[in-house]
C-alpha cells in the first residue's frame, strides 16, 4: 500500500501517541486528517500545526467520542483510519459515563463511519495491555489469545480500573462489529508506552512510567512487573501493520520487560540527583519478569529499534525541557525512616 497521496484519518491526534503517529505518517508521505476535540485550542494543537508538511498534508477536524456521527466527515474519503483516541481520566467521579461508555460507543461510531465512507480499506485500533493481563494471579507469558478478567477488575478497582474495563469491552465490541460487517480491523496492544513526545502536557503513561522518579506511589503497582515499548516503535508498528497486506487480528507491541526494582536502579544510575527508592514493598531483586510476547509482530517482519534506556532518557529529557518534572527533591517515606516505597496494586497492567 503506497503512501503517496493516500489520505488517512488519525483520531485523538493531539495526544501522546496520536501526535507522534501523525508526525511519522506525514514523513511517510500520507495526507492526514487529524481529529481533535477543539481545533481552535492553539495550546492543544500547535504541536501538530508546527510539524513538517503540516501546511500541505495535514488538516484538523473537530470530533468527539461522545458525539454520535462526529467522525463521519473526517473519515469520509479516507483509505485508512488509525483510531487512537480514548478517554483516560483515572480520577473520574463517574467512570461508567465519562470513560467506559464513550470508549465503547466511540469505537463503534468510528467503525460505522468507516462502513458509510465505503473507501476505508483498513482500520487500525490502538488497544491496551490492560485488555490482556489484568487478573488476580499473574502468568509469566502473555500473548494475543489472553483477555483480562473483568470480574476481578470490577471487584478490585485498582488504579486505572475504568481504563482496563473500557479498553477491553471496546476491543471486544470492535471485533464483533468487524466480523459482522466485513471490516478489515487490526488491533495493536501496546504495553506501557515511554519515550520523547510532542504534546505540551504530561502523558498519562509517563505519570505511571516515571512514578519511581516522581514518587507517585499510587502507580507503583502497575509497573511492579512491567513491560514497555518506545513511542516511536509503537507508531512505526501502526504504519507497518497498515501497509502490510498479511496483517490480521491482534498484535502485541512490547519490546522490553523490567521489574520496578530494575527500573528504579536504572533511573538512579541515570539521574542520581533524584532520591529514587532503593526498596519496594512486595518487590525485590528476586521478583521475576512478566513477558508480553511480540512474536506475532516480529514474525511479520517488524523490528524494534530502541532500548529501555532510550525510552526513559527520552521521556525524562522531554519532561525536563517542557518543565513537567520538578527539580530533584527527596522522596520521603515513613517506613523506618528509609526510602522504601509501598506497592498498593497487585497487578502489573499498563496504562
Amino acid at each position: 500500500m503506497g503512501s503517496e497521496s493516500q489520505v488517512v484519518c488519525v483520531t485523538g491526534a493531539s495526544g501522546f501517541i496520536g501526535s507522534w503517529l501523525v508526525m511519522r505518517l506525514l514523513e511517510h508521505g500520507y495526507t492526514v486528517r487529524a481529529t481533535v476535540r477543539d481545533p481552535d485550542n492553539q495550546k492543544k494543537v500547535k504541536h501538530l500545526l508546527d510539524l513538517p508538511k503540516a501546511n500541505t498534508h495535514l488538516t484538523l477536524w473537530k470530533a468527539d467520542l461522545s458525539e454520535e456521527g462526529s467522525f463521519d466527515a473526517a473519515i469520509n474519503g479516507c483509505c485508512g483510519v488509525f483510531h487512537v483516541a480514548t478517554p483516560m481520566d483515572f480520577e473520574s467521579k463517574d467512570p461508567e459515563n465519562e470513560v467506559i461508555k464513550p470508549t465503547i460507543n466511540g469505537v463503534l461510531d468510528i467503525m460505522k463511519a468507516c462502513i458509510k465512507a465505503k473507501t476505508v480499506k483498513k482500520l487500525i485500533f490502538t488497544s491496551s495491555a490492560g485488555t490482556v493481563n489484568v487478573e488476580e494471579h499473574q502468568g509469566t507469558v502473555y500473548d494475543e489469545s489472553n483477555w483480562s478478567d473483568l470480574e476481578f477488575v470490577y471487584a478490585k478497582k485498582m488504579t486505572g480500573w475504568m481504563y482496563f474495563v473500557s479498553k477491553t469491552l471496546a476491543e471486544q465490541a470492535a471485533w464483533k462489529f468487524a466480523k459482522e460487517n466485513n471490516l478489515d480491523l487490526i488491533t495493536i496492544i501496546p504495553t506501557l508506552v515511554i519515550g520523547p513526545f510532542l504534546m505540551p502536557s504530561m502523558p498519562p503513561s509517563l505519570i505511571t512510567g516515571l512514578s519511581p522518579l516522581t514518587g507517585n506511589e499510587a502507580h507503583y503497582g502497575i509497573i511492579r512487573q512491567g513491560q514497555f515499548v518506545h513511542l516511536d516503535d509503537l507508531c512505526m508498528s501502526h504504519i507497518f501493520l497498515f501497509e502490510n497486506p498479511k496483517a490480521e487480528g491482534r498484535y502485541i507491541c512490547s519490546s522490553h520487560e523490567a521489574t520496578i526494582v530494575e527500573l528504579a536502579k536504572m533511573l538512579r544510575e541515570k539521574y542520581p540527583d533524584y532520591n529514587i527508592p532503593t526498596e519496594f514493598k512486595d518487590a525485590d531483586e528476586n521478583l521475576g519478569n512478566v513477558v508480553f510476547n511480540s512474536k506475532k509482530l516480529l514474525d511479520l517482519g517488524f523490528q524494534f529499534k530502541y532500548s529501555l534506556e532510550d525510552m526513559f532518557v527520552g521521556a525524562v529529557e522531554t519532561c525536563h525541557e517542557k518543565g513537567l518534572i520538578a527539580p530533584p527533591t527527596k522522596i520521603e517515606n515513613a517506613i523506618n525512616g528509609d526510602t522504601i516505597a509501598s506497592i498498593e496494586t497487585p497487578t502489573s497492567v499498563k496504562c
